[in-house]
């Protein structure tokens, strides 16, 4: 995603109420102009707000994530943190160690009971993580009516039945803590059949679609800084505990690509550096912190994006890297991150002809993502593309066809496309064809289901706005902004 960075009162959710029928292809026929139309206005956008990849409310607790992974013995002890409630962390911690391995097996047995209750619609539906335009679900938007010939937000979930949305500002989905958490609310309520998640690209620092929202933390670069993967942790943490008070459960960071390049225009400070090995502790240390507050986490962008001179927004980069190169200066953060439980990791539109000569940007590489990622580093998370309306995976095939081959290549979830219609019929009609294997379609939704089921999205869910910006974590912020302003 890119570098550029009134509510009702909130009240306890379920899912509930009965299916609303997914239009057909002549419905979608019948809007195409308009999602046409729509999808040109969408290009400029992702250029400009999207990044590289880049609520629920109730007075009562927030449901313990049940599939946190338990913290490595290799992850940052938060005991040598001053500002965090160290009995409280070290608690919730040990509590996460102890229900890890059971809360993954009823996770697993759940996903696959809802797998089995899906039509092939419901399925396909699950792949993409849309934009919505408005501030509220029942918002009436002219943007949502010229893309998805509905015109509010609920109305597009209902439609389309999507895995997640994906906040921004520029979508208007963005003013203050209560409407957001309200927003949040609408939209899994309008997903009555497979609950919503909903995410947002909050790496903090120059990307932070919450802006003033939510407590302001120092980004990747200046925490790299430190030496102190401590200030990762923590920052994550604090990040993920407001995010979850807002009914956001997915947040598009930790960034893993290593800053090889100091010329690079689209990664820079989102970097947490440019030496392989300590970017890669404070990727790990981040991921601990996110699932620390319940939210899942998503390392980026594979299989690294941190030297190049070309921003994948507006052109397609070419690295050289040789798979030795690769292994020694890109991987390592990756390898972190997976080794920490990370729940999904994104691909980058960028092209490695060592790793894979077929002049296919990684997001449609299938030797890059079946072979390298799921092969030889053995995850078996959640692959997301980056965004789909991004210059560098459009460059040789038309936007239905990129939809397919990320599938083919062993993408899960495709991100932001820039005609959702389009992208999903296409999808669509190659599983009815064979093309795409009902096998294949069902490895990628169980995955999906997985993740939403760890990080409690299946749950009844709340949001708690008043939670955010609290003393509290206005504190940690304080400090992590004085150990950055110590090493400037």
């Amino acid at each position: 995603m890119s570098r550029f960075a009134g509510a009702t009162r909130p009240g306890e959710i379920g899912p509930k109420g009965a299916e609303r029928p997914l239009t057909g292809s002549s419905g979608a026929t019948a809007s195409r102009g308009g999602a046409r139309a729509g999808a040109v206005i969408l290009g400029v956008a992702v250029l400009l707000a999207t990044g590289c990849s880049a609520g629920f409310g109730s007075t009562e607790t927030t449901p313990r994530p049940p599939g946190s992974p338990s913290v490595s013995a290799r992850s940052v002890p938060t005991e040598s943190s001053p500002a965090v409630d160290e009995a409280a962390d070290a608690a919730a911690d040990s509590a996460a160690s102890e229900r890890s391995e059971s809360s993954k097996e009823a996770a697993s047995k759940s996903a696959r009971e809802a797998l089995a209750a899906m039509s092939l619609e419901d399925k396909v539906g699950q792949l993409f993580f849309a934009v919505v335009y408005g501030s509220h679900a029942g918002s009436s938007s002219k943007e949502n009516r010229a893309r998805y010939g509905v015109a509010t937000p609920a109305e597009v979930v209902a439609k389309y039945r999507p895995g997640g949305v994906i906040l921004f500002p520029w979508a208007g989905n963005v003013s203050d803590a209560r409407q957001v958490a309200a927003l949040t609310t609408g939209l899994r309520r309008a997903s009555r059949k497979t609950p919503l998640v909903i995410g947002v690209d909050q790496e903090n620092g120059t990307v932070s679609r919450l802006g003033s929202v939510i407590t302001k933390l120092p980004g990747a670069g200046a925490i790299g800084a430190t030496g102190d993967p401590v200030n990762a942790r923590d920052a994550a943490r604090v990040t993920g505990k407001e995010l979850r008070a807002l009914g956001i459960l997915l947040d598009f960071a930790p960034v893993a690509d290593v800053n090889v390049d100091p010329g690079n225009p689209v990664i820079g400070p989102r970097a947490y550096g440019s030496d392989p090995r300590k970017v890669a502790v404070m990727v790990g240390a981040a991921v601990d912190g996110f699932h620390a507050a319940g939210v899942a986490s998503v390392a980026k962008h594979f299989p690294g994006h941190g030297d190049t001179a070309v921003d994948s927004h507006t052109g397609l980069p070419v690295i050289k890297h040789s798979k030795a190169q690769w292994r020694r200066l890109d991987a390592p953060p990756f390898r972190e991150a997976i080794e920490h439980g990370v729940d999904a990791i994104m691909t980058a539109h960028v092209v490695m002809p060592e790793l894979d000569p077929s002049g296919d940007p990684a997001t449609l590489s299938r030797p890059i993502l079946t072979g390298l990622l799921r092969g030889e580093l053995g995850f078996d998370g959640v692959i997301t593309t980056d965004a789909l309306g991004m210059a560098g995976v459009r460059e040789k095939y038309g936007d239905a066809e990129v939809a397919v081959r990320a599938i083919l290549a062993g993408a899960d979830v495709l991100l932001m496309p820039p005609d959702l219609p389009k992208a999903y019929h296409a999808v669509l009609r190659a599983v009815e064809s064979g093309r795409i294997s009902e096998k294949r379609l069902d490895e990628s939704v169980l995955r999906i289901l997985r993740l939403k089921q760890a990080r409690g999205v299946f749950g009844t869910a709340r949001t708690d706005p008043r939670a955010v910006r609290s003393a509290a974590n206005l504190k940690i912020a304080k400090r992590l902004a004085g150990k950055v302003a110590a090493k400037s």
